[in-house]
């Protein structure tokens, strides 16, 4: 049993070091909870959304996928099933994720590997499909993990992003806020006798670029927007990508 995460996420957030600091802490102690936590905090919905991010993207022979943020397998389980000849890497922060990945894993086809996001150890334009759920919030630069991103995909390559939605509008932002302090803090206690795990997932959503200017910054790292689909009355989205060739 790991020791309870003793970090608060207000106190490092705001820093790039800080964040990935406490990410590194957070996502060691929830790993072995991690799969009962995403279905009690998406009221079951989570595996749905998962299969929809793998529905929407399109058909590519033997394509080489990346999925960053892996967590415990599951979406590289599933690039694995859409592309029977494509290969698949998940990557993760935190070793406790990959050795669970690994413990489910008997796919010759798939490896796991415990990696930064912002720090690929891949070669430039290799990456034909890169996905990630509930990822890129958790980068601890946005803009540097986004760059590495293009770097390692080839042009034309395609991109998918499952994530919570952040709303423009400051009262939807509020009340989007303190709705996911109280239920992360809930299953923070009931897993883990500990608010903070998955409470953060509110501190994170804060500090988040808002749904129009995500899309804004996917453009200006070069990204297109390929589509978009809403769920949980817009509190989930899942943003499919294309990379652009740079000028």
């Amino acid at each position: 049993m790991n020791a309870k995460l003793k970090l608060k996420a207000k106190d490092h957030i705001n820093s790039s070091e800080g964040k990935r600091h406490f990410n590194e802490k957070h996502f060691t102690e929830s790993a072995a909870r991690y799969d009962i936590a995403t279905r009690g905090l998406s009221l079951g919905q989570d595996s749905y959304w998962k299969k929809c991010l793998i529905q929407g993207l399109t058909t590519v022979p033997a394509p080489f996928c990346v999925d960053i943020a892996c967590g415990t397998g599951d979406v590289a389980f599933l690039l694995a099933d859409k592309y029977p000849d494509g290969e698949i890497l998940g990557t993760d922060l935190t070793q406790g994720m990959i050795n669970i990945s690994n413990t489910r894993n008997n796919n010759q086809r798939i490896r796991f590997s415990c990696q930064d996001m912002t720090h690929l150890d891949l070669p430039d334009h290799s990456i034909d499909i890169l996905t990630g759920s509930y990822a890129i919030r958790n980068a601890p630069d946005l803009d540097e993990c986004l760059d590495e991103f293009h770097r390692a995909m080839k042009p034309g390559g395609q991109l998918a992003f499952l994530d919570f939605s952040k709303p423009s509008s400051k009262i939807a932002q509020t009340f989007q806020f303190w709705t996911l302090k109280l239920w992360g803090s809930f299953w923070g206690l009931v897993l883990h006798g500990n608010p903070e795990v998955h409470g953060y997932i509110s501190a994170s959503i804060r500090a988040y670029p808002a749904n129009k200017e995500l899309e804004q910054k996917f453009s200006e790292h070069g990204f297109e927007v390929v589509k978009s689909q809403s769920f949980f009355f817009g509190m989930t989205i899942i943003h499919f990508l294309k990379v652009l060739p740079k000028d």
